[in-house]
């Protein structure tokens, strides 16, 4: 019977799969793709399919590609995605084959999405049968957390839009998930070139990098490659073997590893010198990597581009006085690695959980937000289905990503196009847009260490269940 409801289930998982991709199809066949690459939601000056093909056509026309501050992308995606801007297949949509990308892109991030969480999954059984909970695996109902988030981010409105709208999206999420998919399989090159990769692309996803002990620093993929998946706290192994009154350490979790940290030092340096090696080769002739990184990673820094978006930062630099621009874009950057200690040291024993909390606080204050950004966290989150089961205002969250959705072309249209309003009807979306993203990474982390305590009251209390 077990056998057969997991064929059901496996069933209709793929089921679901084919039925995300036919639907992504369709909607590329729309006219002009429903336009969606134009818009501020979709398409970030990082992220836009326009701003690719204008890069690659100053490329062509042997012109630096960061020439008239339109493209700010890679150079390699420039050589990967270039030639797709421009191909054309007669009586077919514009731009199929890069469309074919990125639905490619977002369904093998899926299975990877799916595959880590089948590892966490069974990490977390067994750390439950290690501290004897296993009845409370039998008595509550367990989600195939795998298939949740595979799904969540497969048919995620913001997964879609971001595919449709012939954004990068797609393919810098895929780097960031192949680098947590590396970690939890162990797998130390494929986690750290995708790190690099990612580092690369967007730059926000350096911050998986964590100061642990003194001046070094680990990455978040080396917490997982240290200690292995998410697991309870180590204490509470220690209490149910005092408990026992057993002295071996042999069921405990495993220490902190630093081979694992050495190995992907070496590995994370040696991708790092070879995608340096072939920037500095497309850009040869256009002023090298100085140039590459004045256009990417300072461009990124200084915010020099104040196009709407569904952040909050164009529009405070819009209205703040030049006198205080620097003081307040330090203040936005540092915010950010003021929250990567205390994080860490609270969450140290589930850097999995750790991981998505620094996602989404990055695609929350990063320069040039979109919503492929939302659809990546709000995949992974997908992850703790089981551990997050009472979590607060889920509710609430979810009509309030729904009303921002509706709200916010609305908001656009009637200030760009009516002119019947202004900034500030547009900048409310994206403010409350934002006031969700933070109730739900404070409600996602104190239910995870709510959770944690649940496991410790079931430990201290089996001793007096046997006792009465």
């Amino acid at each position: 019977m077990e056998k057969l409801k997991k064929k059901i289930r496996s069933f209709s998982f793929w089921n679901w799969v084919i039925a995300s991709i036919i639907f992504r199809l369709i909607l590329i066949y729309f006219p002009k793709n429903l336009n969606l690459c134009s818009r501020p939601e979709v398409s970030t000056p990082l992220t836009s399919f326009r701003r690719l093909a204008e890069g690659y056509w100053l490329k062509q026309s042997s012109m630096s590609p960061y020439a008239g501050s339109m493209y700010h992308g890679s150079p390699l995606l420039l050589s990967l995605l270039g030639p797709l801007t421009v191909k054309r297949i007669e009586g077919q949509p514009n731009h199929l084959l890069y469309s074919l990308v990125s639905v490619i892109a977002d369904v093998v991030s899926a299975m990877l999405i799916r595959a880590t969480g089948q590892n966490l999954q069974v990490a977390y059984f067994g750390t439950l049968k290690s501290l004897d909970l296993v009845k409370q695996i039998e008595l509550s109902e367990v989600h195939s957390s795998g298939d949740v988030a595979a799904l969540i981010y497969l048919c995620n409105p913001f997964t879609i839009v971001a595919c449709v709208g012939l954004s990068t999206s797609p393919i810098e999420n895929m780097a960031v998930i192949l680098c947590l998919y590396g970690a939890c399989s162990r797998l130390v090159p494929l986690a750290a070139f995708g790190w690099v990769i990612a580092t690369h692309l967007s730059l926000y996803p350096a911050i998986l990098i964590i100061p642990v002990h003194l001046s070094f620093v680990l990455a978040i993929c080396d917490l997982l490659l240290g200690y292995g998946p998410d697991a309870p706290p180590r204490k509470l192994f220690l209490q149910r073997h005092q408990q026992k009154g057993l002295s071996s350490q042999s069921k405990l979790p495993p220490g902190f590893s630093w081979g694992s940290i050495i190995h992907f030092a070496f590995w994370a340096l040696l991708w790092s010198v070879y995608v340096l090696v072939l920037c500095g080769i497309s850009l040869k002739q256009f002023g090298g990597l100085w140039e590459m990184f004045k256009s990417t990673y300072g461009f990124i820094l200084t915010v020099e581009d104040l196009s709407p978006n569904v952040g909050v930062l164009w529009y405070f630099f819009a209205e703040v006085f030049e006198f205080f621009r620097n003081f307040f874009l330090i203040v936005f950057h540092v915010n950010i690695l003021f929250m990567i200690l205390p994080l860490a040291i609270r969450l140290h024993h589930r850097p999995c959980y750790l991981a998505f909390v620094y996602v989404a606080i990055c695609s929350m204050l990063k320069s040039y937000p979109s919503v492929g950004d939302s659809a990546l966290y709000l995949g992974l989150l997908g992850w703790f289905v089981n551990e997050l089961s009472d979590m607060q205002f889920s509710l609430f969250l979810f009509c309030g990503y729904v009303g921002v959705s509706l709200l916010s072309p609305v908001m656009h249209n009637l200030w760009i196009w009516r002119g019947t309003g202004n900034a500030n009807f547009y900048f409310a979306t994206a403010m409350v847009y934002a006031c969700l993203q933070i109730v739900l990474v404070v409600e996602g982390v104190s239910a995870m260490l709510n959770h944690d305590r649940k496991l410790r009251s079931l430990i201290l209390d089996k001793p007096r269940d046997a006792k009465s």
